[in-house]
């Protein structure tokens, strides 16, 4: 087979409006607020080659076509297939930087791979279809007849439950009070019984590690699955990670704010977590979240996959060690509900999108398998760039 040789890139920057949502336009501290209209930025690339083969992928983080403006050209004229040259490449050259750029490139490549080889992604990396058990990944907290205390999430948990969840997480209240989360952690075991499995993420809130220690043996009582990223260092440090695991039974799950195989692979062998979380957008593509995932299986540690996204089921379901699929933001109200925010013409995500057993699975079809709406994206595009010789 003849090299495709990619030709040019199109990054796309584009507006989603969001309804009864206030917040800033990174998409985060979005906040339930009735009547109001958020605007969230997202990012979306086209990779071409002279194969007539082209990738596409949409994302969350607006930073990551920005960053590319600094690397793109130097992948024109490039085999499109040698996907671990690349990252190898732009790691070096994005090394003062986060490398978000990373992602987006590398899931565009995964899906021209796929239509190249008339193939899904997730056989490409091993796998097969299978069922992916999704939780319902809530909101934070707000004042205003949302989730605006411990009986409303409790509520809302008892609702999903009966769409056919068996997971539910709990994102409080930005302006955390210990005894709140505390409370909101007992009604909503109490509510669902001993049969739904449950998570806490205070999302870096918590403001002392004596309150999340508080909060975490609050979940030690109610059984909860894991205790994710509580401490208000930014989810970063992992010393004090490791003496939070010292203190609390229930498994804990950091690195979200962590960056690429390194950094993750540092924080399990430092004892700083149970379970590792990762992300193609934010972790190197799919490519490394690939390497994450299996640094975590050598080391008996399970992995969580950050958000939804066709990329996300299709990592997912190539994996062994990872055990549910965040549809993520979801809320009672289903005009606020983030996570059907779709850019997808054959695709979608959302608190219905379901099966009775609560369970997703990935696109079929070659590549990603889900159709971008790029009329949408067009209609709502806010910047961009293109790449050719």
């Amino acid at each position: 087979m003849k090299p495709p040789l990619i030709t040019r890139i199109e990054t796309f920057e584009f507006t989603v409006n969001l309804r009864n949502i206030s917040g800033s336009s990174s998409g985060l501290g979005l906040i339930y607020t009735p009547g109001d209209q958020g605007t969230v930025g997202r990012s979306a690339m086209r990779i071409e080659t002279d194969a007539g083969v082209s990738g596409e992928a949409a994302g969350q983080m607006i930073m990551a076509v920005r960053q590319a403006d600094l690397v793109a050209r130097f992948l024109i004229g490039r085999d499109a297939r040698q996907r671990n040259e690349i990252c190898r490449d732009l790691l070096f050259e994005l090394r003062q930087h986060d490398a978000l750029a990373i992602g987006l490139i590398d899931i565009c490549l995964w899906d021209l791979a796929g239509k190249l080889y008339d193939a899904p992604v997730y056989e490409l990396l091993g796998g097969r279809r299978r069922p992916l058990r999704a939780y319902a990944s809530t909101y934070h907290g707000d004042r205003v007849g949302g989730l605006d205390s411990p009986r409303a999430y409790a509520d809302f948990a008892v609702r999903c439950q009966q769409m056919g969840y068996t997971a539910f997480k709990i994102h409080g209240w930005i302006d955390a009070d210990p005894a709140e989360e505390i409370a909101t952690i007992h009604a909503v075991r109490d509510a669902v019984g001993d049969s739904m499995t449950l998570m806490s993420d205070p999302a870096c809130a918590i403001a002392t590690f004596a309150e999340a220690v508080r909060v975490g043996r609050a979940c030690d009582a109610a059984g909860f699955f894991w205790y994710e990223d509580p401490l208000s260092e930014g989810g970063k440090s992992f010393h004090v990670h490791r003496l939070l695991r010292e203190k609390l039974r229930t498994p804990l799950l950091m690195s979200e704010y962590l960056r690429g195989l390194l950094a993750h692979t540092d924080a399990a062998v430092a004892g700083a977590t149970d379970i590792l979380r990762v992300d193609a957008y934010q972790d190197g593509g799919i490519t490394g979240a690939m390497k994450i995932a299996h640094v975590a299986e050598g080391l008996g540690l399970d992995v969580e996959i950050h958000s939804h996204s066709p990329a996300h089921r299709h990592l997912m379901t190539a994996l062994r060690n990872t055990n549910f699929y965040e549809m993520n933001l979801v809320h009672p109200d289903p005009e606020a509900d983030t996570s059907a925010v779709n850019t997808y013409t054959n695709y979608r995500d959302g608190l219905d999108a379901i099966d009775d057993r609560g369970c997703v699975y990935a696109p079929e079809g070659p590549g990603l398998g889900a159709e971008i709406d790029w009329d949408y994206i067009y209609a709502h595009r806010t910047g961009g760039a293109v790449y050719e010789r």
